[in-house]
This record gives structure tokens, C-alpha cells and sequence, in this order.
């Protein structure tokens, strides 16, 4: 289940019920508690949207304290709505915190097995996934946007995940979040024909309303992608919740026409208490 939250100093955020809380720490941002102004207010969570970088940083710290973990060493990327998976070593660890420039480059989704190094993605519409293997110990976020979606970017996410780190799809749990759903993310015909070609055995991912209108169901086809990798159906959980509908708490690019702040996903590893006896 995805709950939102409030740390009871302005900040809105959701979490899924299916991760753990001993040794991992996860979170999705909304557009509420920051210091940006319009048209990014306020809690926008990126550098490369035109807001001022002082106030993103100031909001990025703010979510971080939300969820105790170090804004200096968040790690993210120069999205491309491509289908490469960048694993992180210790010492990238704040890898385009603070600076944009800096950002780990041309990948769209991050995977780790190292503790504290929080990997964190931004988003307005596009699919946000998070991944943790509490066996393993390994952690990853995928930013799937149409074009990602089709390439199966969640799906060679966890074919990553196992080949640097031995993960078994059986073991993965999976949080798809907040993202544009089927009853706004309206395409062309050369879009849908190609989700016909990526998803033939998926036709349900495709809907036409009575005026020939053509709609994709994003949420499904990143939650088939990954049952077809072989993660298990009660492992994946999904947000089903629309950002373009539900504007007033999530960055939405079609519902801004372009431009706005975004949201993040964020998923880190932490220490495991050890019980006593």
C-alpha cells in the first residue's frame, strides 16, 4: 500500500507499506513544504528545470532530514529516457547534490549495494520505480517514461541488479510510484504502435475511448515487464496514483504544459540493528 505522510513541518511524502523500515529508508516526494517559487512551488526536488539551485537545495535538504538520511550524498542522474543502468560505488556518493553538472550522465535508472549512498531520480509524469532486495541488500530506482517504458527499463533494472549483485527476481520487492495513469496519458498512433510492438502479448496496456482517443496504461506495462522478469505479483505494488489528476500534490508536466518543478524517489541503504538476545 502507498501512504502518504507528514513530518509535521510542512512536508508531504508517500511510502510503501510492502518495503521494510530496519535497514532501508525510501520515499516519494510531493510538491508540498518547499521554498520554491511559482511556477515550481514549492518543494521542487531538481536542478535542470530553470528554478533558482539555492532553493533546490534548500528543499532537497529539507526532504532528506524528512527521511534521515544526508543530502551531501545523494546520487543522481542526467535522465534521458534511455534504457542504461549505472551502478554506484561508495565513492560517488553526491554525485550532482548540488550541482547538476556533476550528475552521474546519460542513464535512467541507478542501482547499489552500499550503505548511506541514497539514490535519488526526479520526476513530472514519468514512471518512478523502486527496487529493494532484502536479501542481497541491494537498492535501485528506474525513472520509465514512454520511451523507457518500452525499452523495459524497469526490466533490465532487475537483470542488473542480479548480474552485479546476485539478485534473484523471486526476492525483489518493488514499489511502482505516483505517475501520469491510463485516464490522461493520451498518445498519438505511432506512440501506441509502439507499445503494440514492445507489448504484443499485452493488449490491455492500450485503451481507445468512444471518439478513437488513444490512452497507454503506464502502471501496467512497467508491473508486467517485471512479473515477466520474474519478480512475484504480491512483490510489485503500485501507487495507482495519476499526477496529471492529482496536480495539487505531484509535479505534472502535461498538466503544467511544460513548465514545472519535479518530485523524487528516493531509496538508500542503512545499518541493520542487530537484535540481542
Amino acid at each position: 500500500m502507498f501512504q502518504l505522510r507528514h513530518n509535521g513541518k510542512g512536508i508531504w511524502f508517500g511510502q510503501f507499506s510492502l518495503f521494510p523500515q530496519e535497514g532501508l529508508v525510501h520515499g516519494i516526494s510531493t510538491r508540498l513544504g518547499g521554498v520554491s517559487k511559482l511556477p515550481f512551488a514549492s518543494l521542487n526536488m531538481a536542478l535542470h528545470t530553470g528554478d533558482e539551485a539555492d532553493a533546490v537545495c534548500a528543499n532537497r535538504r529539507l526532504f532528506c532530514e524528512t527521511l534521515c538520511v544526508k543530502p551531501e550524498r545523494l546520487v543522481t542522474l542526467r535522465q534521458v529516457h534511455g534504457e542504461r543502468v549505472h551502478r554506484v560505488r561508495s565513492d560517488e556518493a553526491g554525485r550532482g547534490s548540488k550541482v547538476y553538472d556533476d550528475s552521474v550522465l546519460q542513464a535512467d535508472a541507478l542501482i547499489t549495494n552500499e550503505l548511506d549512498v541514497p539514490l535519488m531520480l526526479c520526476f513530472a509524469d514519468c514512471v518512478p520505480v523502486l527496487f529493494y532486495d532484502p536479501v542481497q541488500r541491494v537498492v535501485a530506482a528506474a525513472h520509465a517514461g514512454w520511451k523507457g517504458t518500452v525499452s523495459r527499463i524497469t526490466q533490465k533494472t532487475v537483470q542488473q541488479m542480479r548480474q552485479e549483485c546476485n539478485s534473484r527476481p523471486e526476492d525483489v520487492l518493488a514499489g511502482i510510484a505516483p505517475a501520469i495513469g491510463p485516464c490522461c496519458f493520451e498518445v498519438s498512433e505511432a506512440v501506441s504502435e509502439k507499445f503494440c510492438k514492445a507489448f504484443p502479448q499485452y493488449p490491455e496496456i492500450i485503451s481507445y475511448s468512444s471518439e478513437g482517443r488513444i490512452f497507454i496504461d503506464l502502471w501496467a506495462a512497467n508491473r508486467l515487464q517485471l512479473e515477466e522478469e520474474g519478480l512475484l505479483p504480491r512483490h510489485i505494488d503500485s501507487a495507482d496514483v495519476c499526477t496529471k489528476c492529482s496536480a495539487e500534490l505531484f509535479y505534472s508536466y502535461r498538466k503544467a504544459q511544460g513548465t514545472t518543478g519535479r518530485f523524487a524517489a528516493l531509496i538508500s541503504l542503512t545499518d541493520v540493528v542487530e537484535q540481542s538476545d
